[in-house]
């Protein structure tokens, strides 16, 4: 089992999301914990140990590497604002 760790701006990105999604998108980080690589996960391309997965028009920006078993949740946003600062 992965240990979940957040970036400190964590709760600041979730706090701007609607409430209706907040549930859901933190079950899909808690289940990155048992699944680091789970069914729609990409990797991003010209990134070292960064993935992506998707709910609904949100995005959930994580690192994790499998010696450590720590998965580092860098960034959650609307799709249009994601991958800006980077």
């Amino acid at each position: 089992m992965y240990k979940i760790l957040y970036k400190k701006l964590f709760e600041k990105d979730l706090r701007k999301l609607p409430k209706s999604a907040i549930k859901p998108i933190v079950k899909k980080i808690q289940a990155l914990a048992q699944n680091p690589r789970p069914n729609g996960s990409v990797k991003l391309r010209g990134e070292t140990n960064l993935y992506r997965i998707r709910h609904t028009d949100y995005r959930i920006i994580y690192s994790f590497n499998g010696d450590e078993l720590v998965i580092f949740v860098i960034k959650i946003a609307h799709r249009k604002d994601i991958y800006k600062g980077l």
